[in-house]
């Protein structure tokens, strides 16, 4: 499946359609999705055959993928029949996506899926600019069988591959991507149970939702191995369980997409800025019991959206911590990725969200992360705040992740990194990357994480060193404006 997902990305990148990883992962998910649609709904038709029950299909014949993308006679492609190159494309964007697109505006319940493909297409379009690429790349994915469990789990490890690679190429496919290996240490902490209510308000690619589906449903995530639940707890599951929001019209498409891919068919994800909510008058039935983000920080939001907050602030991050702190049920637990100026910024709106934060929730564990955790599209040091709503802040057990190499695009963070983390924050363990703060030894609120183990080494030079140190700099500049106005020059002349 891999190999054919390769194949599909090389053919992409010479359609004058697409650009990026961005684009080719946009492009390959909606035509899997429809593959994917298509085989879920004829394992149900035949399940409800042997059960005697006729299956109502949520695709009309015409739009069935065995009718339009790759249809078939004896069990061959019907080369007649196949659309390829214009009347292909003539197809697909003025009858099959405006015919998907409809299932939005219907009167449909929005938690079934009819409803949800809907909300993936209204936000979709297809940019594949030649026909017959389209219909090579149809003809691949046909090969894929998406009928059992084992195949299913397949193409979400593949599907979620995509997702990473599109994370990895930068710039604005980093807000879809947060390493996997931090996202599962977060759940791991959090430890959502079966029954209760997870939300993440910045949801991106929905990876933190669905690390926590994995946790819930699998003994064994690598072997494929679901833990035994009652039909009621996989409806709740799959129905009520998951929340988020996300603004970002691809982001959005990406995570419904992504969650139904892992078999959560009714996920509750809205396309919305979450801070244009006033957190102010909520109530606890619409709190939720888990509560696991990175949301985005270092932008500078308007005074309308601020005018939503008790504590105003155009900082980003500390709207949205406002914002989980307000919607975190009584005993509920949160894992949130943070900048570190929110640790020992001490202005008065950071000190007095710090003041509620350690006065009316139980900020339990604070996580130094190392730098270039989030490269290749943000460089900011961060940390993850774990707090939990069942009283206030005695002290904070600290740990510092240090990998022993310094981490890069190539070389990113894994999850042994966190292997002694792991094993000694839930009892508190003292090691030389661990040490414990008593809150009331916290002054102006500053929770930032300095390792007392730790001494700064002070670098002293002598004169003649500096004044040499000076000389090789200013060397350096000259040699490199000497390029720039030979360049220029050049330029000039041509």
């Amino acid at each position: 499946m891999e190999n054919k997902i390769n194949r599909i990305t090389d053919i992409l990148r010479t359609d004058d359609g697409i650009s990026g990883a961005m684009h080719y992962t946009e492009q390959i998910s909606w035509v899997l999705f429809l593959k994917f649609l298509n085989d879920l709904e004829e394992t149900k038709c035949e399940d409800a055959e042997l059960d005697g029950k006729i299956y109502n299909f949520i695709l009309d014949e015409k739009y069935r993928w065995s009718n339009w993308a790759v249809p078939k006679t004896n069990g061959k492609i019907d080369l007649i029949n196949a659309k390829s190159g214009d009347d292909l494309l003539e197809f697909v964007n003025k009858e099959l996506f405006p015919y998907l697109k409809s299932f939005k505006s219907i009167t449909e319940d929005a938690k079934s899926i009819k409803y949800k493909i809907g909300a993936i297409f209204e936000f979709l379009d297809n940019r594949i600019a030649n026909g017959h690429t389209l219909r090579e790349i149809l003809d691949i994915i046909d090969e894929m069988d998406f009928h059992n469990q084992s195949d299913l789990f397949q193409l979400s490890k593949v599907y979620e591959d995509l997702l990473k690679k599109m994370g990895s190429d930068g710039g604005n496919s980093g807000e879809f991507y947060t390493p996997r290996p931090l996202v599962k240490v977060i759940v791991d902490v959090v430890d959502p149970q079966v029954g209760q209510t997870i939300y993440d308000p910045s949801a991106g690619s929905c990876g933190f939702l669905i690390d926590a589906y994995n946790h819930i449903r699998y003994e064994d995530i690598e072997s494929n191995k679901q833990k035994e639940l009652s039909t009621k707890q996989l409806k709740f599951l799959s129905e009520d369980t998951f929340f988020g929001n996300e603004k970002t019209p691809l982001s959005y498409v990406m995570g419904v997409m992504n969650m139904i891919l892992h078999q959560i068919e009714s996920p509750n994800i809205a396309k919305k800025n979450t801070l244009t909510t006033d957190i102010r008058g909520l109530e606890e039935k619409d709190r939720y019991d888990c509560i696991l983000a990175n949301p985005p920080f270092g932008g500078k939001e308007k005074e309308q959206i601020q005018q939503n907050f008790p504590i105003k602030s155009n900082a980003t991050e500390l709207l949205f911590l406002q914002h989980m702190m307000n919607h975190l049920k009584l005993n509920g637990k949160c894992g949130v990725v943070v900048p570190e100026g929110i640790l020992f910024q001490t202005n008065k709106a950071f000190q007095s969200v710090k003041k509620e934060l350690l006065e009316r929730f139980n900020v339990h564990t604070i996580v130094s992360l190392p730098a270039g955790i989030f490269l290749p599209y943000s460089g900011v040091k961060t940390n993850v705040l774990f707090f939990d709503r069942n009283g206030s802040t005695s002290d904070i057990f600290y740990y510092e992740v240090k990998p022993s190499y310094k981490l890069t695009k190539n070389k990113p963070i894994q999850y042994e990194h966190f292997k002694e983390f792991l094993e000694v924050w839930k009892d508190r363990k003292l090691t030389d990357n661990s040490w414990i703060v008593n809150v009331n030894d916290i002054k102006d609120f500053d929770i930032s994480a300095k390792n007392p183990k730790v001494k700064e080494v002070i670098e002293h030079k002598s004169p003649i060193e500096l004044v040499e140190n000076i000389k090789d700099n200013n060397n350096e500049i000259n040699s490199l404006m000497s390029e720039i106005e030979s360049i220029l020059i050049g330029k000039s002349i041509d």
